[in-house]
């Protein structure tokens, strides 16, 4: 089982905000959407590109390279030339702090 790695304190991670996180080799976007916290892979998957950096409108992130977008909430694929959902993660608060692990192997 995957530890929990540290994102941040909750301070620091407000409305419309994100921090990116390594758990091992997998970057990992932790967004703030209207309070409520959500973790995806930081790929884009049509190129492998980095989602971070994208327009955030509402619960969806445009991939800054080629435009896919995608659910922050589910990892959907909503927009070509993206058609494979990326990862979604648990995220935690304790004790002031932000965690999410990459849980796909446990």
């Amino acid at each position: 089982m995957a530890d929990w790695v540290r994102v941040c304190a909750t301070s620091e991670l407000l409305p419309g905000e994100y921090q990116v996180v390594y758990d091992g080799d997998t970057p990992i976007a932790v967004f703030n959407i209207d309070g409520e916290l959500y973790a995806i892979e930081d790929i884009c998957t049509h190129d492998g590109g980095e989602l971070t950096g994208g327009v955030i409108e509402g619960r969806q992130v445009e991939c800054p390279r080629h435009g896919a977008r995608f659910d922050i909430v589910t990892g959907e694929a909503l927009s070509p030339p993206a058609y494979e959902p990326t990862a979604t993660f648990p995220v935690k608060v304790e004790d002031g702090a932000v965690f999410t692990r990459d849980d796909r192997w446990d």
